[in-house]
């Protein structure tokens, strides 16, 4: 009886070790996770260009604008996670040319989440009582000039946040995703070309500019798929509660 029992108890300690591995968050399961948040950024940055109101005082009060810029929290949130994925599973190979790409792109989509914050929150009560101030931001983006003044904002918007967050951050890290050949090489490519389309094709007004958000989106995705869909080799689990040699003799006790 003793020898019955303890098997059984071996048996239960090994099957509940097994539930709670499979229960515990391990590098891989975030590093897919990651690569579903890039597949779900990419899908929704070319997404909501399409979808996108024109960047007038009347559109910030409509039930378009309100849902294109709550998704766009969401995008901004889930490409933070996404692109910290793809960094993390790339880190040893793509060296500080990867860090620096990483650092400054998802720069960008941190302040991303602000500027969409106030878009979303803020810019449909303002419109109303301070409709000078929300043109101003809406100048900002469309790259108009503003009547009102909003100090550096401006400045850091075009400049720090937009060239070098987004298109050198963007062209960096395409560029060492592509060197360090661990994803797919082109889709490292894609995104350095995407985000650089702005500086090369200056000239295509707002909001045409809204096509070149179609390559980046196209890479993240891509990016994330290769993360999500990625296989790994098993790592073989320790038996725990492995019975002892005494309970294979029949004469025990």
């Amino acid at each position: 009886m003793n020898i019955t029992k303890e098997v059984k108890l071996a048996s239960t300690n090994q099957q509940t070790a097994i539930k709670e591995s499979k229960m515990k968050i391990t590098g891989s399961k975030m590093i897919r996770v990651a690569g579903l948040a890039a597949m779900g950024a990419g899908i929704l940055y070319i997404t909501i260009q399409a979808i996108h109101p024109l960047d007038v005082l009347s559109s910030v009060t409509t039930a378009q604008w309100a849902i294109t810029h709550y998704l766009s929290i969401v995008m901004d949130l889930l490409a933070m996670l996404g692109i910290a994925g793809i960094f993390a599973r790339q880190v040893e190979k793509s060296g500080w040319l990867g860090l620096a790409g990483y650092l400054l792109f998802s720069g960008f989509w941190t302040f991303s989440v602000a500027l969409h914050f106030i878009e979303a929150f803020i810019s449909p009560v303002a419109a109303t009582e301070a409709p000078k101030f929300v043109e101003g931001l809406l100048g900002m983006v469309a790259g108009h000039a503003s009547e009102i003044n909003l100090g550096a904002l401006p400045t850091v918007y075009g400049l720090l946040i937009g060239v070098v967050g987004y298109v050198l951050g963007g062209l960096l890290f395409g560029i060492a995703t592509f060197r360090a050949n661990v994803l797919p090489r082109w889709a490292g490519g894609l995104l350095a070309l995407g985000t650089l389309l702005p500086v090369l094709l200056f000239f295509v007004q707002h909001p045409y500019d809204r096509i070149f958000a179609v390559p980046v989106g196209l890479a993240l995705a891509w990016l994330g798929y290769s993360l999500w869909s990625e296989r790994r080799e098993p790592v073989s689990e320790p038996v725990l509660g492995k019975v002892s040699p005494e309970l294979s003799q029949t004469g025990a006790d």
